[in-house]
Protein backbone atom coordinates (compact mmCIF):
# COMPACT_ATOMS: atom_id res chain seq x y z
CA UNK A 1 0.00 0.00 0.00
CA UNK A 2 1.44 3.39 -1.04
CA UNK A 3 1.57 6.21 1.46
CA UNK A 4 -0.80 9.01 0.56
CA UNK A 5 0.43 12.53 1.16
CA UNK A 6 -2.28 14.57 2.80
CA UNK A 7 -2.18 18.35 2.70
CA UNK A 8 -3.38 19.11 6.21
CA UNK A 9 -3.15 22.86 5.64
CA UNK A 10 -5.58 22.65 2.70
CA UNK A 11 -7.98 20.55 4.78
CA UNK A 12 -7.75 22.77 7.86
CA UNK A 13 -10.38 25.26 6.74
CA UNK A 14 -8.01 28.18 7.29
CA UNK A 15 -8.57 31.30 5.23
CA UNK A 16 -5.43 33.24 4.39
CA UNK A 17 -5.79 37.04 4.44
CA UNK A 18 -2.99 38.77 2.58
CA UNK A 19 -2.79 42.50 3.36
CA UNK A 20 -0.65 42.96 0.22
CA UNK A 21 -3.84 42.57 -1.83
CA UNK A 22 -5.09 45.80 -0.23
CA UNK A 23 -1.85 47.72 -0.73
CA UNK A 24 -2.48 50.91 -2.76
CA UNK A 25 -1.86 50.20 -6.44
CA UNK A 26 -2.35 53.66 -7.91
CA UNK A 27 0.58 55.79 -8.98
CA UNK A 28 2.00 57.69 -6.02
CA UNK A 29 3.89 60.97 -6.14
CA UNK A 30 5.29 63.42 -3.63
CA UNK A 31 5.07 67.20 -3.92
CA UNK A 32 7.85 68.59 -1.71
CA UNK A 33 7.59 72.29 -0.92
CA UNK A 34 11.31 72.28 -0.11
CA UNK A 35 11.97 72.61 -3.84
CA UNK A 36 10.23 76.00 -3.84
CA UNK A 37 11.86 77.68 -0.85
CA UNK A 38 14.17 80.66 -1.10
CA UNK A 39 17.61 79.55 0.10
CA UNK A 40 15.96 76.32 1.26
CA UNK A 41 14.45 78.12 4.24
CA UNK A 42 11.87 80.73 3.35
CA UNK A 43 8.69 80.64 1.33
CA UNK A 44 8.23 83.90 -0.57
CA UNK A 45 4.62 84.21 -1.70
CA UNK A 46 5.25 85.95 -5.03
CA UNK A 47 8.04 83.52 -6.06
CA UNK A 48 6.05 80.52 -4.85
CA UNK A 49 2.96 81.50 -6.84
CA UNK A 50 5.09 82.07 -9.93
CA UNK A 51 6.78 78.67 -9.51
CA UNK A 52 3.42 76.90 -9.21
CA UNK A 53 2.28 78.49 -12.47
CA UNK A 54 5.28 76.92 -14.23
CA UNK A 55 4.54 73.35 -13.11
CA UNK A 56 2.97 70.89 -15.54
CA UNK A 57 0.27 69.60 -13.20
CA UNK A 58 -0.65 66.83 -15.65
CA UNK A 59 2.40 64.99 -14.31
CA UNK A 60 0.19 64.28 -11.26
CA UNK A 61 -2.81 63.09 -13.30
CA UNK A 62 -4.68 60.25 -11.57
CA UNK A 63 -1.93 59.90 -8.95
CA UNK A 64 -2.19 59.83 -5.19
CA UNK A 65 -0.09 62.80 -4.13
CA UNK A 66 1.51 63.43 -0.76
CA UNK A 67 2.24 67.08 -0.03
CA UNK A 68 5.14 67.53 2.35
CA UNK A 69 8.06 69.77 3.18
CA UNK A 70 11.26 67.86 3.89
CA UNK A 71 13.13 71.03 4.85
CA UNK A 72 13.09 72.35 8.39
CA UNK A 73 11.13 75.46 7.48
CA UNK A 74 7.99 77.17 8.66
CA UNK A 75 5.39 76.85 5.91
CA UNK A 76 2.25 78.98 6.08
CA UNK A 77 -1.02 77.03 5.86
CA UNK A 78 -2.11 78.87 2.74
CA UNK A 79 0.87 77.38 0.84
CA UNK A 80 -0.44 73.83 1.31
CA UNK A 81 -3.92 75.01 0.37
CA UNK A 82 -2.59 76.65 -2.78
CA UNK A 83 -0.83 73.45 -3.86
CA UNK A 84 -4.03 71.47 -3.28
CA UNK A 85 -5.96 73.93 -5.43
CA UNK A 86 -3.70 72.98 -8.35
CA UNK A 87 -3.62 69.24 -7.60
CA UNK A 88 -7.29 68.62 -6.86
CA UNK A 89 -8.47 68.77 -10.50
CA UNK A 90 -5.86 66.25 -11.71
CA UNK A 91 -4.84 63.96 -8.83
CA UNK A 92 -6.93 60.99 -7.69
CA UNK A 93 -6.33 61.97 -4.07
CA UNK A 94 -4.23 64.53 -2.22
CA UNK A 95 -2.78 63.82 1.20
CA UNK A 96 -0.73 65.86 3.66
CA UNK A 97 2.32 64.02 4.94
CA UNK A 98 5.09 61.75 3.77
CA UNK A 99 4.68 59.08 1.12
CA UNK A 100 4.77 56.43 3.85
CA UNK A 101 1.98 58.17 5.76
CA UNK A 102 -0.06 58.42 2.57
CA UNK A 103 0.42 54.71 1.82
CA UNK A 104 -0.67 53.85 5.35
CA UNK A 105 -3.75 56.06 5.06
CA UNK A 106 -4.73 54.55 1.71
CA UNK A 107 -4.14 51.02 3.02
CA UNK A 108 -6.29 51.69 6.09
CA UNK A 109 -9.03 53.05 3.82
CA UNK A 110 -8.87 49.82 1.79
CA UNK A 111 -9.07 47.74 4.98
CA UNK A 112 -12.10 49.76 6.04
CA UNK A 113 -13.78 48.65 2.80
CA UNK A 114 -13.32 44.93 3.57
CA UNK A 115 -16.61 43.11 4.14
CA UNK A 116 -15.94 41.51 7.52
CA UNK A 117 -19.05 39.34 7.25
CA UNK A 118 -17.25 37.23 4.63
CA UNK A 119 -15.05 36.03 7.51
CA UNK A 120 -17.88 35.31 9.97
CA UNK A 121 -17.14 32.17 12.00
CA UNK A 122 -14.04 31.45 9.89
CA UNK A 123 -10.50 30.66 10.96
CA UNK A 124 -8.41 33.48 9.47
CA UNK A 125 -4.63 33.63 9.10
CA UNK A 126 -3.35 37.15 8.46
CA UNK A 127 -0.29 36.65 6.30
CA UNK A 128 2.86 37.92 7.93
CA UNK A 129 5.59 37.97 5.31
CA UNK A 130 5.60 39.19 1.76
CA UNK A 131 7.24 41.26 -0.89
CA UNK A 132 5.82 44.57 0.35
CA UNK A 133 6.42 46.16 3.76
CA UNK A 134 3.04 46.46 5.42
CA UNK A 135 2.79 49.08 8.19
CA UNK A 136 1.91 47.90 11.70
CA UNK A 137 -1.24 50.02 11.64
CA UNK A 138 -2.67 47.72 8.95
CA UNK A 139 -2.31 44.68 11.21
CA UNK A 140 -4.02 46.57 14.03
CA UNK A 141 -6.86 47.64 11.71
CA UNK A 142 -7.49 44.20 10.20
CA UNK A 143 -7.53 42.63 13.68
CA UNK A 144 -10.10 45.20 14.82
CA UNK A 145 -12.14 44.53 11.68
CA UNK A 146 -12.13 40.73 11.94
CA UNK A 147 -12.23 40.11 15.70
CA UNK A 148 -15.99 40.71 16.14
CA UNK A 149 -16.87 38.13 13.47
CA UNK A 150 -14.05 35.61 12.99
CA UNK A 151 -13.95 32.27 14.81
CA UNK A 152 -10.21 32.72 15.23
CA UNK A 153 -7.43 35.00 14.04
CA UNK A 154 -3.85 33.92 13.59
CA UNK A 155 -0.73 35.59 12.28
CA UNK A 156 1.85 34.06 9.95
CA UNK A 157 1.50 31.33 7.36
CA UNK A 158 -1.04 28.48 7.42
CA UNK A 159 1.78 26.01 8.17
CA UNK A 160 3.14 28.09 11.07
CA UNK A 161 0.81 30.47 12.86
CA UNK A 162 0.78 32.53 16.03
CA UNK A 163 -2.65 32.53 17.68
CA UNK A 164 -4.08 36.01 18.17
CA UNK A 165 -7.74 35.50 19.04
CA UNK A 166 -10.15 32.60 19.48
CA UNK A 167 -13.89 33.02 20.00
CA UNK A 168 -15.06 31.36 23.18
Amino acid sequence: MADVIVNKVAESGLISFDLETLYPQQTRKVFDLKDHLFMGLILKEKDFRAALLQIDWNEYKDAAVAITCSADAIIPMWAYMLVVSYLEPVASTVFFGTEEQMIQSLLLKNIDGVNAEEYADKRVVVKGCGDVAIPEAAYVAITQKLRPVAKSIMYGEPCSTVPIYKKK
